[in-house]
């Protein structure tokens, strides 16, 4: 037979068990809200980039870019802002998830000055393919561009497997991205 000690143990323990979810969800929730800054300045300081590189290239596309011969597989002008759009975000919530694990401790901070080294060659191309007009000069940015964003993806996997994963897409594009300006140098 159940007795009534055994009853209110249950539903003590249960009652605690309760308790304990309920402070580690406000817990949970607390540190998500100490983190959001770092989330916001994350995927706007992204965004930021490609917006500053913005003005370089929309006066270029119709008065020098359009006059370029360009490759059989370049994509139509428009598709470039979306998925620009999307990878900033990539980067900025992959970026976070590296920060929001300490800036003090050395793998966090060594994965983070790479991020920001790819993101400055990221930010300068705009400005030295489409308002230097130099395609040649974009090249040469965008492949250490491409090697700084493996070589984030390489710092980045051992602290956060999702952030390694976010920064794939982008990774691609720049591939292809590449791929589409050696072509523009070889063509012109």
């Amino acid at each position: 037979m159940v007795s009534v000690s055994y009853i209110i143990t249950y539903f003590g323990g249960i009652r605690n068990c309760l308790s304990i979810a309920l402070l580690v969800n406000s817990m949970h929730t607390l540190i998500w809200m100490k983190d959001l800054p770092k989330l916001i300045v994350s995927v706007v300081g992204c965004e930021l980039v490609g917006f500053l590189g913005t003005p370089f290239t929309i006066s270029a596309i119709p008065t020098w870019y359009v006059t370029l011969n360009k490759p059989f597989f370049a994509p139509p002008s428009w598709i470039f802002g979306p998925v620009w759009t999307v990878l900033y975000f990539l980067m900025g919530v992959a970026f976070y998830l590296i920060w929001r694990q300490g800036w003090q401790k050395r793998e966090v901070k060594a994965a983070g000055l790479f991020f920001l080294a790819q993101l400055g060659l990221n930010f300068i191309w705009s400005p030295i393919f489409f308002g230097l007009r130099a395609p040649l000069l974009g090249l040469v940015v965008i492949v250490a561009m491409w090697v700084s964003i493996v070589m984030t993806m390489k710092k980045f996997y051992p602290l956060s497997g999702l952030a390694f994963y976010l920064l794939v897409p982008y990774l691609l594009w720049v591939s292809f991205a590449s791929i589409l300006n050696g072509a523009i140098v070889v063509l012109n």
